[in-house]
């Protein structure tokens, strides 16, 4: 694993935005200013991991003729110490086990990288780290992360929870095929529904709905839910560097917790 011990100043983090359906770039500084324009292409088809990695090196050469200091990577699946343990929208069978974050960090210079699910980095960018937040994005499928009072929580893959009475996960029953297929209004009413489940699972003080698919939302929300910035899923890149923002003991095996300092 790529393991940033403090040395270099996080002054010019490359942030990833990894989907189903496009990825997503841009230069940022540590306190999450675009450094750069925002670059997208689509996602390959099939997205298989050296695919994935070759349009993303292509992706991003035009934005990092100043080499970035550390790299962010938001994927769309489970991760765990900067290794893919899924990616249902892209493949389970194409990327379980991958080091995806040490395969674009070897590419472009050996840069310190962190990657977390895409969700998560979407929240950091923006939660007010403040009581119980959840973040859900509305996207290929749904995404969904959890903090308390700014502390990220251990990832729940909600998606892939059934949901409805035919048995329908959260992915079938709201991701964008089923948008598609139900269309705006049952879509709508279905999102709805959801939101109201999910502050009872989980009695959250504040929802963030992101995601590309948030666009579409055409009913009142209740008040302490609020829409995110499609670009959130980028910015939040920065904040993968702050101290704390996401707890290093989960990302650094040699984090000392006692002494809240790496060894």
């Amino acid at each position: 694993m790529t393991i940033d011990k403090g040395a270099a100043k996080a002054e010019r983090i490359l942030a990833i935005d990894i989907g189903g359906t496009g990825l997503k770039a841009a230069m940022l500084s540590e306190d999450g200013e675009m450094k750069s324009d925002r670059v997208r292409v689509p996602t390959p088809k099939p997205a298989m991991p050296d695919a994935l990695v070759e349009a993303l090196i292509a992706l991003v050469q035009p934005i990092v003729e100043t080499p970035p200091t550390h790299i962010s990577i938001g994927f769309p699946g489970v991760v765990r110490q900067n290794v893919v343990l899924t990616a249902p929208n892209l493949g389970n069978e194409y990327w379980r086990g991958v080091p995806l974050a040490d395969m674009i960090s070897a590419r472009l210079g050996g840069m310190p990288a962190r990657m977390i699910n895409d969700a998560e980095m979407q929240g950091l960018a923006a939660i007010e780290g403040s009581g119980i937040e959840l973040v859900l994005t509305l996207g290929t499928g749904a995404g969904t992360a959890l903090f308390r009072d700014g502390e990220l929580m251990p990832h729940l893959e909600l998606a892939h929870h059934p949901v409805s009475n035919k048995g329908r996960t959260y992915d079938e029953y709201i991701g964008n095929a089923a948008r598609e297929k139900a269309g705006a209004k049952r879509w709508n009413r279905r999102v709805q529904k959801i939101i109201g489940i999910l502050d009872t699972l989980m009695n959250y003080d504040k929802l963030w709905i992101g995601g590309g698919n948030a666009a579409h939302l055409k009913f009142d929300l209740p008040p302490n839910v609020a829409v995110v910035s499609n670009e959130a899923g980028i910015e939040g890149g920065a904040k993968l560097w702050h101290p704390r923002s996401v707890r290093e003991t989960r990302q650094l095996p040699h984090f000392n917790q006692r002494e809240g300092a790496l060894s």
